[in-house]
C-alpha cells in the first residue's frame, strides 16, 4: 500500500517515556538521585506574582542545560560561530 504524506499528516502515534527509556539510563539515575526542588528556593525572588507572562518551570530550563551540557547540544544562540 502506498504511503503519501498527506497520509502521515492525519497519523497519530501513542508512545510511552516510561517504555522506551531503559531502566538503567544516566538519565533516570540523574532523576532518582538529585531532588531539584531546591532550584525553587534559589529563583523566587526572581519571579512576580500575577504580573506578565506565564514563566516556564525554572527546573525544567535547568534540565535543559544540563542535557545540552551531558549531550554537548549547542545552545543555537552562539554568536562565534566560524564559517
Amino acid at each position: 500500500m502506498l504511503i503519501t504524506e498527506q497520509d502521515l499528516r492525519q497519523t497519530i502515534e501513542m508512545l510511552c517515556i516510561e517504555e522506551r527509556v531503559p531502566g538503567e539510563h544516566l538519565l533516570r539515575k540523574i532523576e532518582t538521585a538529585v531532588d531539584f526542588s531546591y532550584i525553587y528556593d534559589l529563583v523566587w525572588s526572581h519571579y512576580s506574582v500575577g504580573r506578565g507572562r506565564p514563566s516556564i518551570d525554572p527546573v525544567v530550563l535547568f534540565k535543559m542545560v544540563l542535557l545540552q551540557h551531558l549531550y554537548g547540544i549547542p545552545t543555537g544562540s552562539s554568536s562565534n560561530t566560524q564559517r
